[in-house]
């Protein structure tokens, strides 16, 4: 339901809802939203996608842009992973910067949901479906951690973020074998088992 929509999703959730009906194609919808660099669109896109499975048809031809990168807004500054500066999180900075790394990964997730759907065509239909479904859960996780830096003064772009997770997923564009097995098997999965120790330290 809308009603459930975080602030910020619902105000553009009409134009989107409108757009989706006049172009109800899934992967072409995910691959506005995926190049799209205005964050609100982009989000709110990924949150109605699984929504309106229901009368979006599914093209199996491949929209031969297999070079395409993800929209992304002017910030944040995006460096290389060990480039980006290490800050305590016991600091309402430090604080700040780490709810930002999270929020930097739920953002690439988006991108990652919405790729999968549009790259890759001729998958069954649940494919597409579950991948619509994460991309929904994504644009909400982001929604909450953009939410929470407003809400301590700060924002998505507030400090610099690294590449990382999207190094990857260039390198496996063409294989969705490997794309699979590399990026949400092996390194989404490692950005899991840091969660109690990131869980620890917001608890001290």
């Amino acid at each position: 339901s809308h009603k459930c929509l975080p602030i910020g999703l619902a105000r553009v959730e009409l134009t989107t809802i409108v757009r989706m009906q006049a172009a109800p194609e899934l992967r072409q919808t995910a691959y506005t939203a995926f190049i799209s660099s205005e964050i609100e669109q982009k989000m709110a896109l990924a949150g109605v996608l699984y929504a309106y499975t229901a009368i979006n048809t599914i093209a199996n031809i491949d929209n031969n842009n297999h070079d395409a990168k993800p929209g992304v807004p002017a910030k944040p500054l995006l460096l290389e992973p060990l480039k980006v500066e290490k800050r305590s999180p016991f600091t309402p900075a430090g604080h700040a910067a780490l709810m930002h790394s999270i929020c930097h990964i739920e953002f690439n997730a988006v991108n990652l949901a919405l790729d999968a759907i549009w790259r890759f065509p001729s998958m069954p239909e649940q494919y597409y479906l579950d991948w619509a479904k994460v991309a929904k859960e994504e644009a909400y996780h982001f929604s909450l951690l953009q939410n929470h830096l407003k809400s301590i003064g700060y924002s998505y772009g507030s400090f610099p973020a690294h590449t990382g997770l999207w190094a990857m997923c260039e390198k496996t564009k063409d294989d969705i074998v490997a794309r699979m097995a590399l990026v949400p098997r092996t390194l989404e999965a490692r950005g899991l088992d840091a969660t109690p120790l990131i869980q620890a330290k917001l608890r001290k």
